[in-house]
């Protein structure tokens, strides 16, 4: 089982672990193809597998502009804890920590506190202050006291470079299937269901407003979305929309809203965790309620007939 340190004040006894470190936003696949070599390596020389991740954000720290994120700490965590990883170092990411150079951090955290035998990391990777660091400076630094430094080339997916930024790309254009490949994965959003205007429940389509549990997690382009929906541990089809409803609302505010298919309980209070698997339309302005209803009705059988043939 995974182990999980905040700090390196009371680190536990390790076996000259192999590491890795990085942000690992979304835990991608080209993230874990570098965390299979570093499992199996560690494995293979009986030495502890651990990667070293940061919190928050190093842009949110630097106040270098918003970032929306693809995992939140807590899906970060839980996403690393099925790939076989022994320990995951979050380190708080401060302004004093980021002007930390280089050299210092190899030598004071990788050498002297983690004593590593080797370091893994992706292709171009940079870090530290002025992100100055790269595997030429490891391999100056590392190499003279015997330990390895090994660069993994970039990972391809259909001849796509597999990077945290295309994937949020996609997930803004609305491509989630496309994210989704490059996840490896479902993208997932958490929230809690809150009060609506009930306008779905009077046109036979009765919403869950949803409000995301973290303001940093991404959320997908405005449309109608095929999603899966878990509800205490229970999982339902049904349909999503995210946008500003412009056919019955004259405000900007995104809102999200899910309607469950076969479902008729009451779950205001309860979270949720809702799983975007396709794409079925952008948001669209409708002359009215009538209008909007049947395309309603269009939706939900688009929707089934997509499920139905996975």
């Amino acid at each position: 089982m995974m182990k999980v340190l905040t700090s390196l004040s009371a680190l536990p006894i390790l076996r000259n672990p192999v590491v890795t470190l990085g942000t690992y936003d979304g835990v991608h696949i080209g993230h874990r193809s570098i965390l299979t070599q570093l499992i199996n390596k560690a494995k293979q020389t009986g030495k502890d597998s651990m990667l070293i991740t940061f919190d928050p954000h190093p842009r949110q720290a630097l106040g270098l502009g918003e970032i929306s994120l693809l995992s939140t700490l807590e899906e970060k965590t839980e996403l690393l804890s099925t790939t076989g990883l022994d320990y995951l170092l979050i380190l708080p990411f401060t302004k004093e920590f980021s002007n930390q150079g280089a050299r210092d951090f190899i030598t004071n955290v990788l050498i002297n506190q983690l004593n590593i035998s080797e370091i893994i990391l992706g292709y171009d990777h940079k870090f530290g202050h002025n992100r100055e660091g790269d595997v030429q400076l490891l391999a100056e630094i590392l190499t003279k006291t015997n330990r390895f430094v090994t660069e993994i080339p970039a990972q391809d997916v259909d001849e796509i470079i597999v990077s945290s930024t295309k994937i949020r790309t996609a997930l803004i254009q609305g491509e989630v299937e496309s994210a989704n490949r490059l996840l490896g994965y479902k993208y997932q959003v958490k929230g809690k269901v809150v009060n609506g205007k009930q306008l779905g429940r009077t046109i036979g389509f009765p919403t869950a407003n949803i409000e995301p549990m973290s303001d940093s997690k991404l959320l997908p382009g405005n449309g109608v979305y095929a999603v899966k929906t878990c509800i205490d541990g229970v999982t339902y089809q049904g349909m999503m929309n995210i946008g500003i409803r412009p056919t019955v609302s004259n405000s900007n505010h995104r809102v999200i809203e899910v309607h469950l298919f076969d479902f008729n309980s009451d779950i205001y209070g309860e979270t949720v965790t809702i799983s975007l698997w396709h794409r079925l339309r952008g948001e669209q302005t409708f002359s009215g309620i009538e209008e909007l209803t049947k395309q309603l009705k269009k939706d939900e059988v688009d929707s089934r007939r997509y499920f139905a043939s996975l």
